[in-house]
């Protein structure tokens, strides 16, 4: 009996300050289940957008990802609002109006 596993994805955004974005990221990527990360100022420009499908690996990400962490940090020094589009890619129990449930 083989189940497959169903799963779905969701988008939430988060808004914090600059000098917080590197350390926000690093803890996105440890989670394990981020999809794309898209690092956008408070009008809505995108100033960088990745994927982030390895991110099973969890510590060998951080050490991949290290050239655009020092991009971020740059981005970090220049600006005082920054908002992080995070997609995820979640398990689906299948009950009814889980949709829903994914505000935060």
């Amino acid at each position: 009996m083989a189940e497959q596993e169903r799963k779905r994805t969701i988008t939430e955004e988060i808004e914090i300050a600059g000098s917080q974005l590197i350390d926000e990221v690093k803890k996105l990527i440890a989670e394990g289940n981020v999809r794309q990360i898209r690092i956008k100022d408070p009008d809505g420009d995108v100033f960088l957008e990745t994927p982030l499908t390895i991110g099973a690996l969890a510590g060998g990400v951080v050490v991949l990802a290290a050239p655009w962490l020092a991009i971020l940090g740059v981005l970090a020094a220049l600006v005082t609002r920054i908002q992080i589009e995070v997609v995820r890619e979640v398990k689906d129990d299948g009950k009814p109006g889980a949709r829903g449930k994914d505000a935060g």
